[in-house]
């Protein structure tokens, strides 16, 4: 009788991750996505007193051909989500949030023309 060559096969499945940010850059061989994670910590030990932010990344390096293929099936998945679902709308709260922060942005530049400006990061993509 034949035997078969048996392989032992360990997946690693990783943990779930949630992105609040993902950034895209690329150099000539490869395209890097890179998805952030970002929670606001406040931790009663800290002797200040101050909250902090914690980031974590997830790193994806694909080559163009691959990066192409990734466009592909996010163009046919958003496709066939909507259809099953409806248009995606951006959320009526984050629609709120930008509003404000837009009416408080733009009533700083009138009350301080002449000081230097400074950009904030957004967290928010």
């Amino acid at each position: 009788m034949e035997q078969k060559a048996r392989i032992n096969l360990s997946i690693d499945d990783g943990e779930p991750f949630f992105a609040h940010e993902m950034s895209v850059n690329f150099n000539p061989l490869q395209f890097i996505l890179d998805f952030r994670n970002v929670t606001p910590r406040n931790d009663p030990r800290t002797k200040d007193g101050r909250p902090s932010i914690h980031l974590k990344h997830n790193i994806i390096m694909v080559d163009p051909w691959h990066m192409l293929q990734i466009r592909d099936l996010m163009a046919r998945m958003v496709t066939a989500y909507e259809k099953e679902f409806g248009k995606i709308k951006k959320p009526k709260q984050l629609e709120a949030f930008e509003k404000k922060h837009k009416k408080a942005k733009d009533s700083a530049k009138t009350s301080k023309k002449d000081e230097t400006k400074t950009e904030v990061p957004s967290y928010f993509g």
